[in-house]
């Protein structure tokens, strides 16, 4: 009998690369679920298979979608990507889910939520849990893109936990970025209307149907007239205001033609390439910063002298910011090599 080890043993760079480029869907879960690992020996087998893949990578086109809770994302997106697949196009939903702080445990639901949408072959939904990261991305949702997109994806969705976190995050790994809106959502929303609503690409109110269908066009017609006051993005194009219904497939067409619109505007004035060029430089700073921290907090001078200057700080014989700048500067002494 074959030992619990052997039967989960990874699988070797050529056929992860292999099953990939084949757009074997099961390759590619078993592959994200190696960029997500902590791994020491997953990190660097990891590493290698993005770097191997990148000449097969960015021709996608690469979709944030966020919203409110009870905004209907998942019911938005199964519906959204049917009317995608059915056009032929191969969609994959990176549906990124709360964890647990405490348990580190994540309710993964999406893929129950999208039933539909998860038997289509030509979709791929993979639910990944964010862990410690902010905004609703998980800790390598940028590697996953990467890995969809090296099997064939042509439109990666990446759906966020809500807004009222980081959402820059989002923004910042997507060519397009989708605010859903609920009509008559209450004046509490307020406060987060306008930073998302600055950021978005585009707007859509959803549930617009029944007895909603009057609230939601008056919606419509409200955050049209907000947009207005905002300074044009630096894509040159303003954000459109849609009215959608998942439940009678009505906006769904109208808002795949204001993304398509919105592709071919910024590819003739340039700014599709000079954004995707700009958040692989943001990728770089976070990659470099997530790196430095990781090889500081496994040096065990660094860790000591760490805490004797939180020590220090609970005795109130140094400020916090003093004690930052000394430690920076003996970080450089610590991740020097030793002779």
């Amino acid at each position: 009998m074959e030992s619990k080890n052997s039967l989960q043993k990874r699988l070797s760079l050529a056929e992860y690369q292999e099953g990939i480029l084949a757009g074997n869907k099961v390759i590619v879960a078993k592959a994200i679920t190696l960029v997500e690992s902590s791994l020491p020996e997953d990190a660097a087998l990891a590493e290698q298979l993005i770097e191997d893949l990148l000449p097969h990578t960015g021709n996608s086109l690469r979709l944030g979608i966020t919203g409110v809770p009870g905004v209907g994302k998942s019911t938005f997106i199964e519906t959204f990507g049917k009317y995608l697949t059915a056009q032929k196009k191969k969609v994959a939903v990176l549906a990124i889910d709360p964890s647990s702080t405490k348990t580190k445990g994540s309710i993964l639901g999406d893929k129950t939520r999208m039933e539909e949408l998860a038997k289509d072959p030509f979709a791929f939904i993979r639910p990944t849990a964010t862990g410690q990261a902010l905004g609703g991305v998980a800790n390598r949702t940028r590697e996953a893109m990467l890995l969809c997109e090296a099997a064939g994806f042509e439109i990666i969705i990446i759906e966020t936990v809500g807004v009222g976190q980081s959402e820059t995050l989002v923004r910042s790994m997507v060519d397009f970025f989708l605010l859903l809106m609920l009509a008559g959502a209450g004046d509490e929303l307020q406060g987060i209307k306008k930073g998302i609503m600055e950021m978005a690409d585009g707007i859509v109110i959803t549930k617009a149907d029944g007895e909603n269908l009057r609230k939601a066009t008056q919606a419509q017609a409200d955050f049209q007239y907000a947009l207005h006051l905002f300074q044009l993005p630096e894509s040159g194009i303003a954000p459109n205001v849609l009215t959608s219904s998942a439940f009678e497939k009505k906006g769904i067409a109208e808002t795949w033609k204001m993304i398509e619109d919105y592709k071919k505007f910024t590819n003739q004035n340039n700014f599709f390439q000079t954004n995707r060029n700009q958040q692989n430089l943001k990728w770089f700073d976070e990659s470099f910063n997530h790196a430095w921290k990781t090889m500081l907090s496994s040096n065990n001078d660094f860790q000591k002298e760490k805490k004797e200057l939180e020590k220090k700080i609970l005795e109130n014989k140094i400020t916090p910011i003093q004690a930052a700048k000394s430690l920076l500067k003996k970080s450089i002494l610590f991740a020097s090599p030793k002779n």
